[in-house]
């Protein structure tokens, strides 16, 4: 299937339109025509190798609302028009433990990711959503519920179920205490999706100037983080926090916050951490974790909760040939909160 989008051909240059082939359908493949495709920050990093094992060219895009355009002679699941939706893999082995289990992500021999992997059969490299047309197997696509507006249900599939995840793993329901450091692309969504499971929620943020933001998100409070007042007097408040600040920082002031069994949950930062000290830990037998993105049969959950909800992404459509300036305004923190690239303003290239 020959195809296009816009990919990027070294860390140092900008995305391009580009053109490639897809793979020819295999029976258990579902093929899409891309209508709308999530911005997120792993985008940046990887086009620019920010992590170091980025290859070109690259197409990114991993939070994918599409429409069936064919299917593969043993595909029971989806049918030609219906609204699906793809996230950030694409394959797993399908036999270990955890897939086994649906966590595809956790696949013991490494899951396949949307881009900027390696497929299983052919070895070819995987390339994403910034792009015209997809081609899945039919295990790794996702139904999207009618009333979702799949110009705003992209994020979903990555700053959705990253922090969805969490709040299932720790049980987030009605008398939890949650606790979100971050209020970017990851940060609102685990507010959104913490409040529709019944918790109260807080937001932890360095200065006040995003209270109003966090209050018309669903969110109980903001506390200030640099004020060392509040922070003593928020002491053992909460059961988990979640952690979305993309960067380098300093989990120290945070864990004293946590109650006894509670439970800092990394989301954001994909890298080195400053020193932390074992002393709250040990005195309320805290912990400190991390967490990925969730299984496929979690990530259908998650869209199925959201539809019910009517939870969505506080997004900003822009067009294909604006991702350049997108991702400038990425680096500033300049956009509330997530961009989606309407994927009708892609020209063949």
């Amino acid at each position: 299937m020959k195809t296009y989008g816009y990919a990027a051909q070294s860390a140092q240059t900008p995305l391009a339109p580009f053109a490639f082939e897809r793979r020819a359908l295999r029976d258990n493949d579902v093929a899409m025509e891309v209508l709308y495709c999530g911005v997120c920050h792993s985008d940046l990093h990887q086009a620019r190798n920010d992590w170091g094992f980025s290859r070109y060219p690259m197409v990114p895009g991993h939070e994918i609302i599409g429409r069936v355009t064919a299917i593969g002679s043993k595909v029971s699941r989806y049918k030609v028009g219906d609204a699906v939706a793809v996230g950030c893999m694409v394959d797993s082995c399908q036999h270990c433990d955890q897939c086994r289990k649906g966590e595809e992500q956790l696949c013991r021999e490494g899951n396949t990711q949307t881009y900027n992997g390696v497929d299983r059969i052919t070895r070819e490299a995987t390339q994403g959503g910034y792009s015209k047309h997809l081609v899945v197997r039919e295990e790794f696509v996702l139904r999207v519920p009618d009333n979702l507006d799949p110009s705003r249900a992209a994020p979903l599939l990555c700053a959705g179920i990253t922090t969805y995840s969490p709040l299932r793993t720790w049980n987030v329901g009605p008398g939890s205490r949650v606790g979100v450091i971050g209020l970017g692309g990851l940060g609102h969504m685990a507010v959104k999706l913490a409040v529709g499971l019944g918790a109260t929620v807080t937001v932890l943020s360095r200065s006040p100037d995003k209270r109003a933001d966090a209050l018309a998100l669903g969110a109980d409070a903001l506390l200030v983080s640099s004020d060392a007042q509040a922070m003593k007097a928020a002491a053992s408040s909460f059961d988990l926090i979640v952690d979305t600040v993309p960067v380098k920082h300093d989990l120290k002031p945070y864990l004293p916050l946590l109650d006894i069994d509670g439970t800092l949950v990394i989301v954001g930062q994909v890298g080195p951490l400053e020193d932390i000290t074992s002393v709250p830990l040990l005195l309320g037998r805290r912990r400190v974790a991390g967490s990925p993105i969730g299984g496929i049969a979690e990530t259908q959950e998650l869209l199925d909760f959201c539809g019910k909800k009517n939870i969505l992404p506080e997004c900003e459509t822009i067009r294909m040939d604006e991702i350049n300036h997108a991702f400038e305004r990425m680096e500033r923190s300049d956009v509330r909160y997530r961009f989606v690239i309407d994927m009708a303003t892609l020209q063949p290239a």
